[in-house]
């Protein structure tokens, strides 16, 4: 479980948070929606310590981040709007297995881990396959696959179809449907709701740094509507 409290965040003497308090569950697909510069980036790098509050709380599952940033960054994990900026590795096998390795982990588990990772964004038997050779929609399903080596009960996802085409966007939206379907909840960050309306269990949706809206997707689809944010 993903909580805030209060959670105000300043850059500057501009407010980019101002008293957002939200809890998550385990398993619920959270569509996190708003305009540009409504801070939808800025609350989620909060989830796993990205970013510290100015005041207010942050805590996964009952611990203060501040407590146990090892913990938090184990149960959520973070996918960024540019998968190839991240990428530590030459092939799709090292690159998914960076996170296991460094928790430790048997070759056994690590190898479990990276292929069960791999099946699940309809990668298997590309481990061998080198990250430059790959397409825009293979390197978000590696970078999803890499996150879920690392077994988090959440996955926090930065605009994952900014510059997809349309196969890749669905092959994605296919994958996330599997996962959530298997028990990893998401928190998905968009301004173009098209691609998740259907997989949302919640849509929450900021305004000047604020929540303006938070509920079920039929339930606040005329709320969404009217601050600007396409619907599908």
């Amino acid at each position: 479980m993903i909580s805030t409290r209060g959670l105000v965040h300043r850059f500057g003497d501009t407010t980019a948070l101002d008293d957002v308090s939200l809890t998550i569950p385990d398993g619920q697909f959270v569509v996190v929606a708003g305009p540009n510069g409504s801070g939808k980036t800025t609350l989620v790098r909060h989830f796993n310590g990205l970013l510290t509050p100015d005041d207010g709380d942050v805590l996964v599952d009952g611990m203060s981040i501040e407590d146990d940033l090892v913990a938090a960054r184990t149960s959520v994990g973070m996918v960024f709007q540019h998968p190839r900026d991240t990428f530590v590795s030459a092939t799709v096998g090292a690159d998914v297995a960076f996170g296991p390795e460094n928790l430790g982990l048997s070759h056994e588990e690590i190898d479990r881990r990276v292929e069960t990772a791999l099946s699940a964004v309809g990668m298997e038997g590309r481990r061998d396959a080198r990250i430059d050779s790959l397409s825009g929609g293979e390197c978000q399903r590696v970078a999803i696959a890499g996150a879920l080596a690392m077994e988090p009960a959440h996955l926090v996802l930065d605009e994952p179809f900014t510059g997809l085409d349309a196969p890749a966007r669905d092959s994605v939206v296919a994958h996330l449907e599997h996962c959530s379907a298997e028990g990893t909840g998401f928190v998905v960050v968009t301004h173009d709701l098209r691609d998740v309306w259907s997989l949302a269990d919640r849509i929450v949706a900021l305004r000047g740094g604020s929540v303006a809206v938070d509920g079920k997707p039929d339930e606040v689809a005329s709320d969404i509507a009217e601050l600007g944010i396409q619907l599908p």
